[in-house]
């Protein structure tokens, strides 16, 4: 579960811009300190320019948890998981969220913004956080996950 005492970290490119403002004030009100990667309009602009840094962050464990919306989420997802110690997974409703951080160990939940309401958006950021890795049988896939690399 994260920790709120942390901070989370989140990024989108222009067509996750607007959800990506309403989830940082929505979690900011539920207590949360969010760090804001950009993009800072609705200018059209290149997604892995967001990905990259937030990912090589959470990479290096400066950050645990982050966000990243892109317009399918596709290209945020494709981008972050080039990252040894990413494992981002790219999610459209709450039951994804949870499985995502219980079966995968997932450290970056990717939202599909033309995909989502806002509000299905932040109940599915919420599962993400509130839930756990199981381990288990579990951990030696998740093990497995870089073994090409």
């Amino acid at each position: 579960m994260f920790d709120k005492s942390e901070t989370l970290v989140i990024g989108s490119d222009h067509a996750g811009y607007e959800l990506k403002e309403f989830l940082k004030i929505s979690l900011a009100e539920k207590g949360f300190s969010i760090r804001d990667f950009g993009t800072y309009s609705l200018d059209s602009m290149d997604y892995p320019d967001v990905a990259h840094p937030l990912a090589s962050l959470v990479n290096a464990g400066q950050y645990s948890t982050g966000i990243l919306i892109c317009g399918s989420g596709n290209g945020m997802s494709i981008t972050a998981n080039k990252y040894p110690e990413v494992r981002a997974a790219l999610c459209w409703n709450t039951e994804l969220a949870k499985l995502a951080r219980a079966h995968n160990d997932a450290n970056i939940l990717v939202l599909p913004a033309r995909f989502m309401e806002k509000e299905l958006a932040l109940e599915a950021v919420i599962a993400f956080l509130k839930s756990d890795f199981e381990g288990g049988r579990h951990q030696n896939r998740v093990n497995k996950i870089n073994e090409c690399r």
